[in-house]
């Protein structure tokens, strides 16, 4: 199963705005599909680029959809470029899920987010695959133990 998502982003850039003027908005694109591994799910991030409204959003769609899920795969192929918010945001959500018993990993990193994931030390301490098949296999075993 695949389900196409895009969520609405409201620009940060309100100070000095009238009431009148229109709100911005950008459009977080992601797909998420079963990985075929019980309720594991993979959530493809489309957008090139993660900023700090973007990452938000990002981490309340897993926070919506991880409990559910148990396990989530991040696919961050597409993205080539994370602020500093996004990966707060990102940090942030890793900690809640694996403190709240939720497998989330991050894999298919560009190599300019591996680049920022490894400058931050992030890479030590999310759970990172070089393919989302990578990780789907690396689920394999656990999934067995749990059945």
């Amino acid at each position: 199963m695949r389900i196409e998502h895009a969520t609405p982003v409201s620009s940060s850039k309100s100070a000095g705005r009238s009431a009148a003027e229109p709100v911005a908005e950008k459009i977080l694109k992601v797909s998420m599909e079963s990985a075929q591994l019980g309720t594991a799910v993979v959530l493809h991030c489309l957008d090139r680029a993660i900023l700090r409204n973007d990452g938000r959003a990002l981490a309340s769609l897993i926070a919506e959809v991880l409990p559910s899920a148990r396990r989530m795969i991040v696919d961050l192929g597409a993205v080539l470029s994370l602020d500093s918010g996004a990966l707060g945001e990102l940090a942030m959500i890793h900690m809640w899920a694996e403190a709240s018993g939720y497998g989330l990993t991050f894999a298919n990193l560009s190599d300019e987010v591996r680049a920022i994931f490894e400058s931050t030390n992030l890479i030590s301490v999310f759970d990172v695959y070089p393919s989302v098949e990578t990780a789907i296999a690396d689920l394999q075993p656990e999934q067995e133990q749990t059945a």
